[in-house]
């Protein structure tokens, strides 16, 4: 069967359809580095590349739109960008609200340095909006490669897979004077103070990805139109692709010769659009991203799509992805109504944190590296984040990381038990046949994981085929292959990768050893199974420690 995905602008499951099935093309919404990513961004990141890794997995199988099947081998170039331009708090209409994000993120180093807590031999200036994204983006990047986003590991040997905003300004500035020119978008303001806003109304199926059409839309509705931006505009809904603004922490000229825009920023739309296409439209598969110039005369006929797939998580749906479908249509479409920017729209739905929104108020606000400094295995938290479905909300809590760290183990085990070198080649065996009908099935991953739990937990004793097999697997799950923190030592305890040491367990051990001394056993099995209860197992060793690991 091949792939079915569900397509938030058509609002149904479709079979995907790349424009070369062998080649397929895939934009991901990335960071704005102004903070560490949280775990609901990694959410949405780690969606994503579940689906980067099952299309180029040999048992994936896509429609190659002429009726058949493709069945690989499958290249996927994937996009995923970094947002380091100085945006407003509130860019719902595209960037001109609120505070600038560096200015915000510029304060908090600032503090951070003040407590003490910038981490040891970091040196970052507050002042500096270029040193502050740098400084977040490293650290994105850090997290991304221990998580396992092969977009990230692409990025160390192709920069141009992972495209900085600032670095593609000239390529908005031509986008936004193409739009100008098609009578797409108008200047707006007094010099000094203009703006470059998109014309919503010039673009007939505004509205269709998300349901927020023109006739819907109201002033307020949702936080997304503020009135006092609307005396300047023709429409309320129409939004910001340039600001003159020459105060901005980050500002550009607007143009590659004199300009009436005057001295500004980008808006937080057109960003993206530039991104993708210039380095996904079928010109620039090769490495070579296209220069402004060849944007300005790109022309894609027939309302056909620019690329196969944009993914992001269900808070891109409106405004940002509607608006991105608007400018790059009415910029490179010859039939701009016709066009749909991406073939498919994917869209993760949110994390909550113990049935609950993330909150900072609330304590249960994480990123990953406060999960990685507190013990946590990154292929625990890649499991943990990734076992719901896409398209239903994920409730992330800390018995889902002990359950995700036992199947690691679990799975590990098949591999460490393989008997010998992995067997090469072979057939489809059963597991693989349904992990496959469960992935091809809108990346049904709660079935396709069952399954090969199931498989795992009745292997007697598992050999180098199913080594091959679990192997192929994790070619989509992604989570052996990560890296295994090394294991941490007390006085009285070897505490193995994903468990902390922490005051209660060291008295639990402490009393466990007292009790065995005595030779009070029923007292230490108590202990033990006190331990059990908090998802550990105890094993002493020769040298006298106990070891503390996760319950397989």
């Amino acid at each position: 069967m091949p792939l079915r995905l569900y397509n938030t602008r058509t609002r149904r499951a479709e079979e995907l359809r790349p424009i070369d099935p062998g080649l397929v093309t895939y934009y991901s919404c990335g960071p704005t580095v102004y903070d560490d990513a949280h775990i609901g961004n990694f959410r949405a990141f780690l969606a994503g590349d579940l689906l980067r890794r099952w299309l180029e997995s040999p048992l994936c199988e896509v429609s190659d739109g002429r009726g058949g099947v493709h069945r690989g081998p499958r290249r996927v170039v994937q996009v995923m960008n970094i947002t380091d331009v100085g945006h407003m708090t509130d860019d719902a209409e595209g960037g001109e609200s609120g505070e600038d994000r560096m200015a915000v993120a510029g304060r908090r180093l600032e503090e951070a340095k003040k407590a003490g807590t910038i981490p040891a031999g970091v040196d970052v200036d507050a002042g500096n909006p270029y040193a502050i994204a740098r400084f977040y983006e490293s650290r994105f990047r850090e997290d991304a490669r221990r998580l396992g986003l092969k977009v990230a590991l692409d990025a160390d040997r192709d920069p141009t897979l992972m495209p900085r905003a600032t670095e593609n300004v000239p390529g908005m500035i031509a986008v936004v004077r193409r739009l100008l020119a098609s009578g797409h978008a108008y200047v707006a303001g007094e010099p000094g103070r203009r703006a470059v806003y998109f014309r919503v109304r010039s673009f007939g199926p505004y509205g269709r990805l998300s349901g927020n059409t023109l006739d819907r839309l109201r002033e307020g509705e949702g936080g997304r139109i503020q009135a006092s931006h609307q005396s300047q505009k023709e429409h309320p809904a129409d939004f910001l692709l340039w600001k003159e603004d020459p105060t901005h922490l980050m500002s550009w000229e607007a143009a590659f010769d004199a300009s009436p825009w005057g001295r500004g920023y980008p808006g937080w739309h057109v960003e993206c659009t530039v991104m993708s296409v210039a380095r996904l439209a079928r010109g620039a598969l090769d490495g070579e991203p296209l220069t402004p110039e060849q944007l300005a005369s790109l022309v894609v006929e027939n309302g056909a799509p620019l690329i196969d797939l944009h993914s992001g998580g269900e808070d891109n749906i409106f405004p940002h992805h509607e608006c991105e479908i608007a400018q790059s249509c009415c910029a490179f479409n010859a039939d701009p109504d016709a066009g749909s920017f991406a073939g498919l729209w994917l869209h993760a739905r949110f994390l909550l944190v113990n049935g609950e929104k993330m909150s900072k108020s609330k304590g249960n606000f994480f990123t990953a590296r406060d999960l990685f400094a507190r013990g946590v295995e990154p292929a625990a938290l890649r499991l943990e984040l990734i076992k719901t479905h896409y398209r239903a909300n994920a409730n992330f809590t800390d018995q889902g990381l002990v359950d995700s760290q036992r199947l690691v183990e679990r799975w590990r085990r098949v591999l460490a038990a393989g008997g010998g070198p992995e067997a090469e080649g072979g057939g489809v065996s059963p597991v693989e046949r349904e992990f496959a009908d469960a992935m091809n099935d809108d990346l049904n991953i709660a079935r396709g994981i069952a399954a090969v739990n199931t498989w795992a937990g009745g292997l007697a004793s598992p050999g180098p085929e199913d080594a091959r097999v679990m192997r192929r697997l994790d070619g989509v799950l992604g989570v052996l292959g990560l890296e295994r923190p090394e294991a941490r030592s007390t006085a009285i305890g070897v505490y193995q990768a994903g468990v902390e040491p922490s005051a209660q367990i060291e008295a639990l051990l402490e009393e466990r050893r007292a009790a065995r001394a005595a030779r009070d056993f029923a007292t230490s099995d108590r202990i033990r199974d006190r331990l059990a209860s908090m998802g550990l197992a105890v094993k002493d060793t020769p040298g006298g420690l106990v070891e503390v690991s996760r319950r397989p």
